[in-house]
């Protein structure tokens, strides 16, 4: 039986997660957050960090030896180390909500982090993301759209989420967490993919695709994380001419990078295995993006297992891994497909056209 995506081939069809962006662009600002919200029991979580000049939060919960084994949210976002506030808006609503670890008076939101590299692509080098963007974040992904922003606007900041609760068009491309995003002299921004395996559960990864090296395949100018895709998914596209691949000279290439991201399913896993998961995920990031872990890049994934399933059995859990590396591979390529080009970051087919197949 051939492989196939989920409804959305995106992140939210692992049942429970929804996915909230929030962004600025314009007035020296061109940056952004996504969250990945968890169902409110959390999600058994675990991270691999691949990249040398990492930005996070809360990752060292995330090892099998430490106490906590589920996450509330994930925060990806822009602003390197500045746009780490940006967490703080999503804990903040969380426990409005009731929904963290319980302890002795309350309960505490347990949300990792992870930023790229975007300072200054705006124009001002310190217009970063804060609380409010995280706030506007989670706001899209709840249900009925919080108590703040949701498909509109703030201070300048805009956002939007998920259709539905456990489903729906997340968006991709120069959205959220990739508004400032580059892919090695390429627009880079948001991509998302999924895939039903044959005993039905379904793996899917949201991407923040902003890295140092190439997403292109240095053959042929395609881009490399489609050669994993399903079948009819990138059908739209083949190799651009010859004359286009050697007209292309990147200019003013990002020394400082970082992409960065999720993995899912909706199996019973172990926090070890959920970090397991996020390590073969990179394997699908290096497939699509050479070279990776560079000295600049701050590569990190995360892995979430939503418990809806079951535990996998050895032979399941094997086929989980390797469509965890594809899927990734796969949204790499997706979130190149849909950023939107500017004058420092052109988009895949403004350089390359003829990539795109004509319609007969």
């Amino acid at each position: 039986m051939p492989l196939r995506p989920g409804p959305a081939n995106s992140l939210t069809d692992v049942a429970g997660l929804r996915v909230g962006h929030a962004q600025r662009a314009g007035g020296g600002y061109r940056t952004g957050t996504t969250v990945v919200l968890a169902p409110p029991s959390g999600a058994v979580a675990g991270v691999d960090v691949r990249g040398a000049a990492p930005g996070t939060r809360e990752t060292e919960l995330l090892d099998p030896r430490n106490l906590v084994s589920r996450v509330h949210a994930v925060v990806l976002t822009g602003g390197s180390a500045y746009g780490l506030s940006a967490a703080c808006g999503v804990v903040e609503r969380l426990a409005d909500a009731g929904v963290g670890y319980p302890v002795a008076g309350g309960v505490v939101p347990i949300v990792p982090a992870a930023v790229i590299f975007d300072l200054g692509r705006g124009g001002t080098f310190r217009a970063v993301p804060d609380a409010a963007f995280g706030t506007a974040a989670y706001d899209a992904a709840t249900p009925d759209g919080g108590v703040g922003v949701r498909g509109g606007s703030s201070d300048g900041v805009s956002s939007h989420g998920t259709v539905t609760p456990d489903g729906g068009a997340v968006g991709s491309g120069s959205i959220g967490a990739g508004t400032g995003a580059r892919a090695g002299g390429l627009a880079g921004g948001v991509g998302t993919a999924s895939v039903v395996l044959p005993g039905g559960a379904t793996v899917a990864a949201l991407v923040v695709a902003n890295p140092v090296g190439s997403v292109l395949d240095p053959r042929d100018g395609t881009l490399a994380g489609a050669r994993y895709g399903l079948p009819g998914e990138f059908d739209h596209l083949q190799p651009p001419l010859q004359e286009e691949i050697d007209a292309w000279r990147p200019q003013n290439a990002p020394s400082f990078n970082t992409t960065i991201g999720v993995v899912a399913t909706d199996l019973t896993l172990t926090k070890a295995q959920c970090g397991k998961l996020a390590a073969v995920a990179h394997d699908g990031l290096a497939r699509a993006i050479r070279p990776a872990h560079t000295m600049t890049d701050g590569d990190t994934i995360f892995g979430l297992a939503t418990c809806a399933g079951p535990e996998p059995d050895h032979d399941t859990l094997q086929e989980v891994l390797a469509a965890g590396a594809d899927v990734f591979s796969r949204a790499i390529a997706h979130a190149v497909l849909a950023a939107t080009g500017h004058e420092d970051a052109p988009a895949y087919l403004d350089v390359f056209p003829s990539a795109q197949r004509k319609q007969a």
